[in-house]
């Protein structure tokens, strides 16, 4: 049986209502089903708008601070853009694993988790994870260190980039209604961008919001592949798998890769070892890779129960919790100055989301919906 649902003959039994009311009480069950639903999907925005501010903040303390300080510890900028943003998205998805694993053990699903490896939804999780955690979880943190929260409703596109990829390769709708969705989208995103125009806009705003797309790419293509791995599997078992993979492949693969890339192979242990023995910042870690799992498991979770298409606009409201959260956290609680947004930002991650609300639902649907249910 599905979580959440209620098997209509014991629905009956406990209303005490003849068997002519079968449909009708199924119908409820599904309505509360739905709702449940986006209900887990908007606290998985939340809970990503957490991870966001958490994992920024992990980012600032103990050995990182000397990292991305004046001196800068003798790093080059290459390093400390990308080697750096590697190495967090590595330890953060690392750290969200260990919760992972953690929970399953409790729960007893570890053996699951084992088995579901070598099956063919959970190669289809795996590759998921490569694509949403090393490559879009990377693009996100180091796009996020370069250009700050204005780069968050940019990655909120992933909906629109899933529903066109859903389109060309599964065949799936993409009518006139979706089209004007991602036109919004689109314009939300100029007007985002055109914040790397002003004289005192951050130096590498534009190529943030550049590489603010590669997560919204990597992201979009997860939400359309990983719907296939959580129908046949459990959705807490998914997430594993995805945390799991992510964190071994960004720390074992892409860390060595791109210290390569930075003129220095041996950098990989050297700031891998400097990072992990480092009290102040694995503290926030843990918090942000807790934050991180239940943005994630949510999303899952909800996608299962709503839908893909609406599950993946209600995490999308994360385009408002993120920027929301790291004014909070790093604005208000810790006194770094830089975390407001100008108005035209906030306006812009509203209208996205009025984008991406129209291409997961038709607004007359919803219109005739809500008034049958007043009559």
């Amino acid at each position: 049986m599905v979580e959440g649902k209620v098997p209509v003959a014991q629905a009956i039994a406990e209303a005490g209502q003849p068997a002519s009311d079968v449909r009708s009480l199924k119908r409820l069950a599904d309505r509360a089903f739905f709702r449940k639903g986006v209900a887990v999907a908007v606290l998985s925005g939340i809970a990503y708008g957490l991870y966001s501010a958490f994992v920024t903040v992990a980012m600032g303390e103990g050995v990182w601070a000397d990292w991305y300080g004046t001196n800068a510890a003798g790093l080059t900028a290459f390093t400390i853009v990308y080697v750096l943003g590697v190495l967090g998205s590595g330890i953060n998805d690392s750290a969200s694993a260990l919760w992972a694993v953690a929970i399953a053990i409790a729960k007893g699903k570890i053996s699951d988790f084992l088995r579901c490896l070598k099956t063919k939804p959970g190669v289809v999780m795996i590759g998921c994870a490569i694509i949403g955690g090393p490559i879009a979880s990377a693009a996100y943190i180091i796009a996020l260190q370069l250009a700050g929260s204005i780069i968050i409703p940019i990655t909120a596109l992933c909906p629109a980039i899933g529903a066109i990829i859903g389109r060309v390769f599964f065949r799936q709708q993409l009518n006139l209604r979706m089209g004007v969705g991602i036109a919004i989208c689109l314009v939300a995103t100029v007007m985002i961008g055109s914040q790397s125009m002003s004289v005192d806009a951050p130096e590498g705003l534009l190529l943030g919001c550049l590489i603010a797309f590669i997560a919204a790419l990597g992201w979009g293509i997860e939400g359309c592949v990983a719907g296939f791995g959580t129908i046949l599997i459990d959705y807490e078992i998914g997430i594993t798998i995805r945390q799991v993979t992510s964190g071994l492949v960004n720390l074992l693969i892409m860390m060595p890769l791109v210290c390569i890339l930075a003129g220095n192979v041996l950098l990989a242990p050297d700031l891998l070892g400097l990072a992990l023995t480092d009290g102040p910042s694995m503290f926030f870690f843990a918090i942000s890779g807790f934050c991180a799992l239940f943005a994630y498991s949510l999303w899952y979770k909800g996608n299962s129960m709503c839908g893909t298409a609406l599950g993946m606009v209600c995490n999308g409201a994360y385009s408002f919790w993120g920027p929301f959260f790291c004014w909070i956290v790093l604005g208000v609680i810790f006194g770094q100055d830089g975390w407001m947004l100008a108005p035209i930002a906030w306006i812009a991650a509203i209208v996205m989301f009025i984008g991406i609300l129209l291409i997961a639902v038709n607004p007359l649907t919803l219109f005739k919906n809500s008034t049958k249910e007043s009559a």
